[in-house]
């Protein structure tokens, strides 16, 4: 895979350094967004190839940040992390992959991999609403 950055958006700091070694050990470069309007500003700032996002976190839900990722760059691949079994399906229909935390690292980086390849190619800036 042509590895790129990935947005890491968690509350939760605690949980990132293990997530940033997992995806660095495969080439991968990350950046951190600790709430859904942080990732916003960062994905309005810094191409990336995908964003991981927490499922249950403070302020701006899971929900909310992937519908207004795909509205402003809809070729992103969002893989949703959770530990909930049970996970709306409407929410399931805006993301590109799901891994519950259970799993991680070993399915991430698969199911990372597969988002980014079966992704539409064009410059992520260009898919900005309103960009000059």
């Amino acid at each position: 895979m042509d590895a790129g950055t990935v947005l890491c958006v968690d509350d939760r700091p605690q949980v990132l350094p293990l997530r940033k070694a997992a995806l660095e050990s495969h080439g991968y470069c990350v950046k951190f967004a600790s709430s859904g309007y942080a990732a916003i500003k960062v994905l309005e700032e810094t191409p990336v190839a995908a964003v991981l996002l927490e499922y249950k976190q403070e302020g701006m839900d899971a929900e909310a940040v992937a519908y207004r990722i795909k509205q402003r760059f809809p070729n992103l691949p969002i893989i949703l992390l959770s530990a909930y079994c049970e996970i709306p399906e409407r929410i399931l229909w805006l993301v590109d992959g799901y891994v519950m935390k259970s799993e991680l690292p070993e399915r991430l980086v698969p199911i990372l991999e597969r988002a980014y390849k079966l992704a539409p190619r064009s410059d992520q800036r260009s898919q900005r609403s309103g960009a000059a």
